[in-house]
């Protein structure tokens, strides 16, 4: 992969006339991606395709990164493409179909109740293969408590308080939370963890980890978006479902049902009040297509 970063950055330094300084920016922009692609075992340039470059972005932004440089990191995924695209080094420029750079100021996607509902009921709760059961749990702990995926598969079982109904989640930077999880979503996991978990351990039983995949491993990011992109398919739903969506469909839901914006912080584990309040707009936003749907003059 690196091969290509280097014709990029020779024809932007020579054919181009770029400064030092952005040829460097971009070097450290594309490094980046590369590397993120090849911790999820992506190895040229031509495999990713748009909803995979949408998580990267969407890794940038849970790292805490500015919006202005996430853009940057995606002007330089455009401008790369481009390059390759023009090259014929790619047979298709999967940036085509990205947001513009000022979308990332960003109003979250997130599901209406109707979707999280049909999203939920995809699996199966009574099945006798036991990944129907674990995907079905897996999506209901994910929209019960809003945590990130990178979460909820460290999750162990030592973090489940059974008796209060809680669930403690290790965030970013090993900080600790604490939230409260709803009384069916707790009978799941119990019927869970007694049955199908029961099954997928085998080649690992002592594991601490609630979440396995059918060989006992741990679950990478990969596989948990790729469980709720086959609900959604399965489902009719049309939406570009990502790992966050459950995550901003829980604090929409919350707010628009009268949830104080600090519980909702403290509940997403937000270190500032400004990251929550992207929802509020999210709000604005939906009584405005409200509005212009049913008032007769909107």
């Amino acid at each position: 992969m690196e091969t290509f970063i280097g014709y990029f950055l020779r024809y932007m330094t020579v054919e181009r006339g770029l400064s030092r300084n952005t040829v460097r920016s971009y070097k450290f922009d594309l490094d980046t991606l590369a590397f993120y692609l090849r911790e999820r075992g992506i190895s040229a340039w031509d495999q990713p395709d748009r909803d995979m470059l949408l998580d990267f972005l969407d890794a940038l932004r849970d790292c805490g990164m500015e919006t202005t440089s996430i853009a940057r990191h995606l002007a330089s995924m455009r401008m790369f493409y481009r390059f390759l695209a023009t090259e014929e080094l790619v047979a298709v420029d999967p940036t085509l179909l990205l947001e513009t750079p000022k979308l990332w100021q960003v109003l979250p996607d997130y599901l209406s109740l109707s979707e999280v509902d049909t999203l939920l009921d995809i699996y199966p709760e009574y099945s006798y293969d036991p990944l129907d059961l674990r995907n079905r749990t897996l999506i209901y702990l994910l929209y019960a408590s809003g945590m990130r995926v990178s979460e909820l598969v460290s999750v162990t079982l030592a973090d489940i308080n059974f008796e209060k109904s809680m669930l403690r989640i290790i965030g970013k930077g090993s900080k600790e939370r604490v939230v409260p999880i709803a009384p069916y979503v707790m009978k799941l996991l119990e019927r869970y963890i007694r049955t199908a978990r029961e099954c997928l351990i085998y080649l690992v039983p002592k594991t601490p980890l609630l979440f396995v995949s059918k060989r006992s491993r741990k679950l990478n990011r990969e596989r948990v978006w790729a469980v709720i992109k086959d609900a959604a398919y399965l489902g009719g739903i049309t939406k570009n479902i990502h790992p966050h969506t459950l995550r901003h469909s829980f604090a929409s839901h919350l707010l628009a049902n009268g949830a104080d914006l600090r519980v909702i912080q403290e509940m997403l584990g937000h270190a500032n009040i400004a990251t929550t309040e992207v929802y509020t707009h999210v709000e604005t936003r939906r009584f405005g297509q409200l509005h212009q749907k049913f008032h007769p003059r909107g």
